[in-house]
């Protein structure tokens, strides 16, 4: 064969070793997480222990598998599946994929207009922007992208996922679909576009008694708007509307939820050997007293669950609507001395209970079921009347004193 069995390993282990004593020097206990049976007060021996178990097994693909493996596709492989058992957000990026990450613009790259992330394996819509390509093609959450042009979503981290999504205005980007309501999936074919961002929609219920606001996503001028409607609108009682809402930044979901709530503990930020972090409400920042109700569906994501979270668990309001999407967690990027590169979560996010957002979301303590496909119109306008969440959230506010 053309590779020896020892050069074959020496690669492989290289590389895996790399991977699992770069987290192990970050200090992520790999028994936690539940990698390769280590337990606390063994964890490199246990990892050694367990790069004996994968040269056995690649002994036995070396010298039995039907045909000659591909080292680089082996290694490759062994590398996403160790990163993915994780969660949706840690990647493994080979040095080709890591220099475009790398290179890639921060600002005007065009997109299809879709929130993605990983569940099951496979990319799954989260969320999409009205108006966008992939809306103009009735995308919608909990939609899976089996296929970016002929690669598997299955075989792609997610930020690599995100990256083939990105692209040149008036670019083509074909997807296979598989839709929950749809027994054969799907091919599209969407043109990017830069997506602006939606504004925030406003409007008055009961008489101008509440004020109904949507931001779409939670961007400090976005927090700064919606701060600006509340102080000019003190007495009304607010709905805040955040389905559909990612984007942003974790900071600003974190200063949004200080609008409504002047004391006690709005979240937490923890990891294993990232230093805990505890978000405390300022009475300063805080806008209102009035009566407040969320609405949320599982397309709320980031940003937006981390105020829903806050909220909910200080009893500063009813959240109405769905179970959240479950996105709340910061990673880093390691550099590997082969040009690749690790992007670990370090740290998740939890509420004032002491949930953590990325493994429980947030459920809502009156739940409602999302209304018809049809029935959503655009998301920049208020909803309709026949929305039923909007409907059980008004109703709730009606019956609090302000």
């Amino acid at each position: 064969m053309g590779l020896s069995v020892s050069r074959f390993f020496q690669r492989l282990a290289f590389v895996l070793g790399a991977a699992v004593f770069a987290a192990l020097g970050l200090g992520f206990a790999l028994g936690e997480f539940g990698w390769f049976g280590v337990h606390a007060g063994g964890e490199q021996d246990g990892a050694y222990k367990q790069i004996g178990v994968y040269q056995q097994v690649l002994r036995r693909i070396q010298s039995d598998y039907v045909t000659e493996p591909n080292v680089n596709t082996v290694t490759t492989g062994a590398l996403h599946g160790l990163l993915e058992s994780l969660d949706a957000d840690s990647s493994y990026l080979t040095p080709t994929e890591y220099k475009i990450y790398k290179e890639r613009p921060d600002t005007g790259v065009a997109q299809i207009g879709i929130t993605v992330s990983k569940r099951f394996g496979y990319a799954t819509v989260v969320n999409v922007v009205p108006g966008s390509p992939a809306d103009h093609e009735h995308m919608s959450d909990g939609d899976v992208i089996e296929s970016i042009g002929d690669q598997s979503t299955r075989e792609l981290s997610l930020a690599v996922i995100r990256l083939m999504l990105e692209g040149k205005a008036g670019s083509s980007l074909s997807i296979t679909l598989v839709r929950p309501r749809k027994s054969e999936p799907d091919k599209v074919t969407l043109t990017r576009a830069i997506i602006p961002t939606p504004a925030l929609a406003d409007q008055q219920y009961e008489n101008g008694s509440i004020l109904y606001l949507k931001p779409g996503t939670i961007s400090k001028a976005r927090v700064d708007e919606i701060a600006s409607k509340i102080k000019a609108n003190k007495s009304r009682k607010i709905l805040l509307d955040l389905r559909d809402s990612s984007g942003g930044d974790d900071d600003e979901g974190i200063r949004l939820a200080n609008l409504f709530i002047s004391q006690g503990t709005l979240a937490t930020l923890e990891g294993q050997k990232f230093p805990k972090q505890t978000f405390a409400a300022e009475a300063s920042k805080c806008l209102t007293t009035a009566p407040v109700v969320v609405l949320v569906n599982r397309g709320t994501y980031g940003a937006a669950e981390i105020t829903t979270a806050a909220i909910e668990d200080a009893k500063r309001g009813d959240v109405v609507g769905e179970r959240t999407f479950g996105e709340g967690s910061v990673q880093k990027t390691i550099d590997l001395p082969d040009g690749a590169a690790l992007i670990l979560t370090v740290a998740k996010y939890e509420g004032p209970a002491g949930k953590k957002i990325q493994d429980e979301a947030v459920v809502p303590n009156v739940i409602v079921g999302q209304v018809a496909d049809d029935d959503l119109g655009d998301d920049t306008t208020p909803p309709a009347k026949e929305d039923q969440p909007l409907n059980k959230a008004l109703e709730i506010l009606k019956a609090k004193a302000s």
